[in-house]
């Protein structure tokens, strides 16, 4: 399992109500399910990934998180994850602000577009950078709205929503992202993973 879902999994409480938007493939999910809580289900966009997560036994509706999270009533979920797709939103906005009205709490990763092999790629390269986590190309991918650490750090701190956790994932390495650590973090970091209440 990605060492991602570990950290996701990590910060949930056992016995909780979840939603795991854009959920994919249900690897995630199948591991909560079958380690943390069975009030688990999905919504995810992809027909194919959907009958993926349904030949896993997991429950999930086939819909698109911009237009179908209205669907939900508020707070009906102790958590909601959204695992490196907020970037893929036409208003990614709208979007968190919905995860939090849905969910008590919200576990938002996004790749870190302020990595130094970003930067560097654009800086001597002069390309758009393919990585691990951003492996498309300028043409092909899915990602709208490319983001660093402290771009996340900021909006959120301008919006007044708590940041509750904030943990840097480079490669194996974990560690929290603070105030002082927040330029480093966002120089080191492939992956930032966000605890987010309202």
């Amino acid at each position: 399992m990605k060492q991602e879902f570990k950290i996701i999994s990590s910060l949930i409480e056992n016995n909780s109500k979840i939603l795991d938007v854009g959920c994919g493939n249900g690897e995630l999910m199948k591991y909560i399910l079958d380690n943390i809580s069975d009030n688990i289900r999905g919504l995810e966009i992809s027909k194919e990934n959907v009958q993926s997560c349904i030949e896993k036994g997991l429950t999930v509706i086939e819909g698109n998180a911009e237009l179908d999270l209205g669907q939900f009533p508020n707070k009906s979920f102790s958590y909601v994850i959204l695992s490196q797709t907020l970037q893929a939103f036409l208003n990614p906005e709208k979007v968190l602000y919905e995860l939090l009205r849905v969910g008590k709490k919200a576990i938002v990763t996004i790749p870190n577009f302020g990595h130094w092999k970003v930067r560097i790629d654009l800086l001597f390269k002069g390309t758009m950078p393919v990585t691990e986590n951003l492996p498309n190309e300028w043409y092909n991918t899915p990602n709208l709205h490319m983001c660093t650490i402290k771009d996340f750090v900021n909006f959120c701190n301008k919006r007044d929503l708590k940041l509750t956790k904030s943990i840097s994932l480079s490669g194996k390495e974990v560690s929290y992202i603070t105030k002082k650590n927040l330029n480093y973090k966002n120089l080191s970091s492939e992956l930032g993973i966000f605890e987010i209440e309202n």
